[in-house]
């Protein structure tokens, strides 16, 4: 089901885990125990290719029967086959409720179970009466519960040969919901599904089929006594082409309507550069011919009228505040696989706001304009709004950039976001030319099409950069 060969990885300078070559079978129960630090959380963390590796790589096994590379130090990776996942750290966003939770683990592998299986499964974990709660709502331990439930349910679920990998993940249980863990791993592995468990639990080690013990980057192996206990689980439901992206949009969209600190944090000071605006227009006669007087005037309004749209674009977006909430993104990274930055910064991106906000600017900002002037720049003020989209979603990749970085608090994001000024002067030099000369489709140098050609081609350039270079 899952092999790793020659595993090295490093935490910062130190070395977590070398050497290391492991396989586990269809119908194991593998306990990784060792004192805190040793490494077992690397372990699990590498399987699911959240972690970078030295040396090595990790390879599951397809339902087709081929290997996949989800990952290996050469930078090489793949997106995991149907698995389940529970981190030590929850992974699960406050904001989300409980039965979202749930449905995202196991619809982002396709799988479409019914109503009452659902319903069957959170009453088995004491969840079914806070099913519409928020995480936030809930307790340490229904928190845990819920985190060890979404990291059991799409392998319960899965008519095919699946991997659970679950960190400490009796911490924090009450003895009725080990119980429930204990019989649930024991009905998973006589269905020929495989489990790898890190903890210092020692009935979870006694009932497991193999022990790998870690000691000062050391291993060594013994049997269990194999799982015990059984639980009436649901049946494999059916199941469909899965499409992470699209779960991965849906549980933000989810999340941002409940709660749409996104929405406000970009408007907001988009609205209050836009009055600014406003009063220093109100204050500058703009001549009506073409002296270079205009030319600067029409060149302070076209920064003017994009500088709102700038912002909701340049704006740290919420999805990277909820990606950090108790290691949320280290969950969607293991789901998404080499997607998950490209992903995230499309979907994280104020990809709506930029054309009404510039539309709207122009029409507040616009009212010494000619007539003749101003519809031509109707015509065509869509064209630079767009390309402020394609800023937006290279100033997120730069933001999740920072944020996946251990200190991400002692780098300043903003002096990385300096270098998207270049692109917003492409935009304002385009939209300047337009109310002067009209919209020209020449290719030269300094024409409208050319500068929207650019800015556009340096924030796709800053957006790649951002997304596949921390990866290798």
């Amino acid at each position: 089901m899952l092999r790793i060969s020659n595993l090295e990885v490093h935490r910062g300078s130190r070395v977590v885990l070398s050497g290391l070559e492991l396989q586990v079978a269809a119908g194991e129960v593998l306990a990784l125990e060792g004192k805190n630090g040793s490494g077992k959380t690397s372990l699990i963390e590498s399987c699911a290719g959240i972690l970078p590796l030295t040396s090595g790589k990790i390879e599951w096994m397809s339902p087709n029967g081929k290997w996949l590379t989800v990952r290996d130090s050469e930078g090489r990776r793949e997106r995991p086959p149907l698995m389940g996942l529970t981190l030590q750290s929850d992974g699960i966003c406050g904001e989300e409720t409980v039965e979202e939770r749930l449905m995202t683990s196991i619809g982002i592998f396709g799988l479409d179970p019914p109503e009452q299986d659902i319903t069957s499964i959170l009453s088995d974990w004491g969840l079914e009466h806070r099913r519409g709660d928020r995480v936030s709502q809930l307790s340490g331990g229904l928190k845990r519960r819920l985190s060890v439930l979404s990291g059991l349910a799409p392998v319960v679920l899965s008519s095919n040969p699946s991997v659970a990998l679950l960190d400490e993940p009796s911490e924090g249980l009450d003895s009725a919901a080990r119980k429930t863990l204990s019989s649930w791993i024991g009905e998973l592995s006589s269905r020929g599904h495989a489990i790898i468990v890190a903890t210092h639990d020692q009935e979870l080690i006694t009932e497991s089929t193999r022990v790998i013990s870690i000691d000062s980057g050391s291993f060594s192996e013994s049997r269990g006594k194999g799982p015990t206990g059984s639980a009436k689980l649901p049946d494999a439901c059916s199941m469909h082409d899965p499409s992470p992206i699209l779960s991965l949009a849906k549980w933000a969209l989810n999340v941002e309507r409940r709660n749409p600190i996104d929405t406000i944090g970009r408007l907001t000071p988009a609205i209050l550069a836009l009055l600014l605006s406003f009063t220093i227009l109100g204050g500058i006669d703009i001549p009506q011919d073409a002296s270079v007087s205009t030319h600067i005037g029409y060149d302070l309004i076209a920064a003017l009228v994009l500088v709102p749209a700038f912002i909701t674009a340049v704006v740290s977006p919420a999805l990277v505040r909820r990606l950090s909430d108790e290691g949320c993104g280290r969950w969607w990274t293991a789901m998404l696989g080499p997607m998950a930055r490209p992903a995230n910064s499309v979907i994280s991106a104020s990809i709506i706001l930029p054309i009404p906000l510039t539309y709207v600017s122009w029409f507040v900002l616009s009212g010494s304009i000619p007539e003749e002037t101003s519809d031509e720049v109707l015509r065509w003020l869509w064209l630079p709004a767009i390309v402020i989209i394609d800023v937006s979603c290279a100033a997120s990749a730069l933001h999740l950039l920072v944020a996946d970085l251990r200190r991400s608090s002692a780098v300043a994001a903003s002096l990385l976001l300096a270098v998207l000024v270049w692109p917003f002067l492409e935009l304002m030099d385009a939209l300047s030319v337009i109310m002067t000369s009209g919209m020209s489709f020449d290719l030269e140098i300094g024409s409208p099409l050319s500068s929207c050609i650019i800015a556009s081609l340096t924030a796709a350039m800053v957006w790649t950069v951002a997304v596949f270079l921390p990866e290798y």
